[in-house]
């Protein structure tokens, strides 16, 4: 089973947008955090990934930078 998965984006990122097309494509829910929005979203993501580029995603435990649909995918069947 798939775990809760957690988008965290910019409004600006075209990587973002693509990334959410393709999880609703697949009929996939999805919380979405605008670290520009939310500062709480962007300390907690940053820290934990010691990333600044967007988008991360997080599925269950897993953590993907970028928006690496191939990643994704295999991450999505193993869940399955």
């Amino acid at each position: 089973m798939v775990g809760k998965i957690k988008i965290y984006t910019i409004s600006s990122c075209p990587h973002c947008k693509a990334l959410k097309e393709f999880l609703k494509s697949k009929n996939l829910e999805f919380e979405n955090f605008n670290v520009e929005e939310n500062e709480d979203a962007a300390d907690y993501i940053i820290k934990k990934t010691s990333q600044t580029g967007f988008p991360v995603i997080e599925i269950g435990e897993e953590i993907i930078i970028g928006f690496n649909r191939k990643k994704i995918e295999e991450i999505l069947h193993d869940k399955n």
